[in-house]
């Protein structure tokens, strides 16, 4: 089973002071550009893998799918998103990602924020999306970029002159990496840009969009606290179909 980290009380009560825990969507600054790659919702079938507080759950009927399904590991996350949620077009369920077991060609899209990088194994998942989503169907995900997983310790330096650049090593050597990110042995998995998208079409689809995501020039006048987004992607954002 995948790591439940986000049922350690500490971790969960450090996520939920982030502003994308605060303010939904709106509090991600990726959202412009994930929001922009999404196919039509109305009248859709939808799946969001790794759902957290429900956020895109109930943004996607108030674009007007019909159906939506949140799949989540956590318990306290699955509490969050029902006391957010006052919707019977909406179900919750726990889930492990690396068993994700769907009906066959019951979607039109299954979306996921921020969670893939948790999984140790891409390809699995990638298969019983393909296998869930009907002819034309679309997967859009974001997820750590792999230069910002890479490291064995995630940080920033600084040169003689005090510039400061991310620190990337250990590029190529993929799999297990442990941080301290709001509790004390996180585990995700880093594997490179290529491995994914191999992984994708490998299991069968088209890729479409990708976007190695950083701030606009408006989103950092407006929080200046973005301007170190834009030294290095930290995001990666994709769109594919079947």
């Amino acid at each position: 089973m995948s790591q439940n980290i986000y049922d350690d009380p500490g971790f969960f009560d450090g996520y939920a002071q982030l502003p994308r825990s605060q303010f939904g969507l709106d509090g991600a600054p990726e959202w412009p550009a994930l929001r922009a790659m999404l196919p039509e919702l109305s009248g859709k079938r939808v799946a969001d893998l790794g759902c957290g507080y429900g956020w895109f759950c109930r943004y996607a009927r108030e674009a007007g799918a019909g159906e939506v399904l949140g799949i989540e590991l956590s318990e306290k996350m699955l509490a969050r998103a029902r006391e957010l949620t006052s919707d019977d077009r909406i179900i919750y369920r726990q889930g492990d990602l690396e068993r994700l077991d769907l009906p066959a060609q019951s979607l039109d899209l299954i979306y996921s924020s921020l969670t893939l990088h948790y999984l140790p194994d891409l390809a699995p998942l990638f298969s019983a999306a393909h296998r869930a989503l009907k002819p034309g169907g679309w997967l859009v995900f974001s997820m750590e970029h792999p230069i910002h997983t890479c490291p064995s310790v995630q940080q920033w330096v600084s040169d003689s002159e005090g510039r400061r650049s991310w620190a990337v090593n250990g590029y190529q050597a993929e799999g297990r990496r442990v941080s301290n990110w709001l509790a004390d042995g996180v585990v995700k998995y880093h594997r490179t840009l290529g491995a994914t998208l191999n992984a994708l079409m490998a299991a069968g689809f088209a890729l479409r969009h990708v976007d190695e995501w950083g701030p606009s020039a408006e989103q950092i006048a407006a929080q200046p606290a973005l301007a170190e987004e834009a030294e290095r992607p930290m995001l990666v954002l994709v769109s594919a179909q079947k």
